[in-house]
C-alpha cells in the first residue's frame, strides 16, 4: 500500500516535471540558445516541484498549529522573514544547484575512481535480498544510516570554531517558528550537501530516493523549530526527536554552550543523543537564541544581521576576527551546568 503511494507520488511529480519543462523551460532555452542545458535542468526540476510542494504543505499543515496553540506570542514577526527567505532558497534548490556546479566534476571524479580500482560501495538493498531491496525497507535503512551522519555533523559544527561561526546563523534566532530550519549559512549548506551525498554514494542512494529522503527529513525539522505546543508525550519523544527536545538545544545557555558544546544533537531521531549521553530530557520552556545576543554590562548584545545578506557577511567577519583569539567566547565565559 505505501509503495503504491509512493509510486503514484512520484508519478505525479514526474508529470508536474514533463509539463513544466515542455511548456516553459523549454521555450525559454530555445528562445535564447541554452539548449545545451536542457537535460540536467529538466533533472533539476524534480527537486524544485518537491521543495515547492514541501513548502506548502508546510506551512498549510503547521501554520494553523502555530496560530491556534502558539508556545510563545510575538508582537511583531520582522525577524522571520529572513528565514522565509532562505526555505524558498533551499527548498528551490537554488543552493543545490550551486552545488551541482561546483561539486558534481569531483564526484564524477569520484565515481570514476571507484570503478577504475574496484573499490567496494556497500549496497545497502543487497544485504538481505527479498527484504532490504524493498523501497519501503531500504528507504528507512538510509534515513537511519544518514540521520546518524547527521548527528556527528551537527556535533561537530557545535565543537569547531570556525564552523560553529557558520552553524551560529541558525542558531542566532530567538523567535523559534516553522520557518528556522533552512535558516543556514550557504558555505555550511553546500558543505552539508557534499557530506551526505558522498555518503549516499557509498550506500547505493538512487537520485530520486535522496531527494524524497531529504524532503521527509526537511518536513520533520521543521515540525521541530514550531512555534506552538506540541506534546510527544514519553515514548514518542525517544523515537523521534520533539519540539521540546529541539528546543533545549536552542536554549541560551544550554544548547550550544553545555555539556562540552551542546547537547539534543538528533537530527529526526533521539537515539544518538542517547547512546552517547547527550541527551536532556526538559519540557521547560526556555529563551532561544545565543548567549552573546543579551546585553551585558549596560553593553548591547552582538548582532548577528536581520536580513539574508547581513547575516552571511557576519559570520565571514566573525571567522575573520578569529585570527585573533584561539578560544571560543563562550569558553571564556563559562558554561551553565546542566
Amino acid at each position: 500500500m505505501i509503495d503504491q503511494i509512493l509510486n503514484l507520488a512520484d508519478a505525479g511529480v514526474a508529470f508536474l516535471q514533463t509539463e513544466l519543462y515542455e511548456h516553459v523551460v523549454q521555450p525559454l532555452f530555445f528562445r535564447f540558445g541554452l539548449m545545451g542545458y536542457d537535460e540536467d535542468t529538466y533533472d533539476a526540476l524534480y527537486m524544485v516541484i518537491v521543495g515547492a510542494i514541501q513548502v506548502l504543505l508546510t506551512f498549510a499543515l503547521l501554520r494553523p498549529l502555530e496560530a491556534w496553540r502558539p508556545l510563545e506570542r510575538w508582537t511583531e514577526r520582522k525577524s522571520v522573514r529572513a528565514d522565509v527567505a532562505y526555505t524558498w532558497i533551499a527548498k528551490l534548490g537554488l543552493l543545490n544547484l550551486a552545488f551541482f556546479l561546483i561539486f558534481q566534476p569531483l564526484f564524477f571524479h569520484w565515481q570514476t575512481l571507484i570503478a577504475l580500482y574496484g573499490i567496494p560501495n556497500f549496497e545497502i538493498d543487497t544485504l538481505w535480498p527479498g527484504v532490504t531491496d524493498k523501497p519501503l525497507v531500504s528507504f528507512c535503512l538510509y534515513l537511519v544510516i544518514l540521520d546518524f551522519a547527521g548527528y556527528w555533523y551537527h556535533r561537530w559544527q557545535h565543537k569547531f570554531g570556525v564552523w560553529w561561526e557558520l552553524h551560529a546563523v541558525h542558531h542566532s534566532q530567538r523567535q523559534m517558528s516553522l520557518w528556522n530550519d533552512d535558516r543556514n549559512h550557504f558555505v555550511d549548506t553546500l558543505l552539508q550537501t557534499a557530506f551526505f551525498a558522498l555518503i549516499s554514494l557509498f550506500i547505493g542512494v538512487e537520485p530520486t530516493q535522496f531527494v524524497v529522503l531529504v524532503a521527509v527529513s526537511n518536513f520533520f525539522q521543521s515540525v521541530q523549530h514550531v512555534n506552538a505546543r506540541l506534546p510527544y508525550g514519553r515514548v514518542l519523544e525517544r523515537l523521534l526527536v520533539s519540539p521540546a527536545f529541539h528546543r533545549r538545544h536552542h536554549a541560551i545557555g544550554y544548547g550550544h554552550e553545555g555539556l562540552h558544546y551542546g547537547c539534543n544533537f538528533g537530527v529526526l531521531l533521539p537515539w544518538w543523543d542517547m547512546l552517547f549521553r547527550t541527551a536532556v530530557w526538559t519540557r521547560t520552556v526556555e529563551p532561544t537564541g545565543i548567549r552573546d545576543q543579551l546585553p551585558d554590562g549596560g553593553m548591547p548584545g552582538r548582532s548577528y544581521g536581520q536580513g539574508v545578506i547581513a547575516q552571511q557577511w557576519l559570520a565571514l567577519q566573525r571567522i575573520a576576527a578569529r585570527g585573533m583569539f584561539s578560544r571560543r567566547p563562550d569558553e571564556e565565559r563559562g558554561t551553565p551546568s546542566l
